[in-house]
């Protein structure tokens, strides 16, 4: 299931979420601006666009030939958690890290 398209501002959400670079990278000290946008609740639920993080690729999906070991949310979602905090609390740093950058 593909979700409902993003409205303008949810695709500008997007693009500041993705200037921070991925989340889980950067808690494991290193900078990675390579991302794609993972939705926290699916595609479907309203306001789902804007509950999102970025995430590099072996982040968003786990990767066994990633010479960095990187867990992927999918399908590890709880292994990814209790490396990088719960999801709804990488939310709140990814939005306040956002006020900042547009601050």
């Amino acid at each position: 299931m593909h979700g409902k398209t993003q409205t303008k501002a949810e695709r500008e959400h997007w693009d500041r979420v993705a200037r921070l670079g991925c989340i889980a990278c950067l808690k494991d000290g290193r900078i990675n601006d390579f991302v794609s946008i993972h939705h926290v609740d699916g595609r479907t639920k309203p306001g789902s666009h804007m509950r999102v993080l970025p995430l590099c690729g072996p982040h968003h999906q786990h990767d066994d030939t990633d010479p960095l070991g990187r867990i992927g949310v999918h399908p590890y979602k709880a292994r990814f958690e209790a490396q990088y905090g719960r999801q709804e609390q990488l939310l709140i740093e990814v939005a306040d890290a956002v006020r900042r950058l547009c601050a």
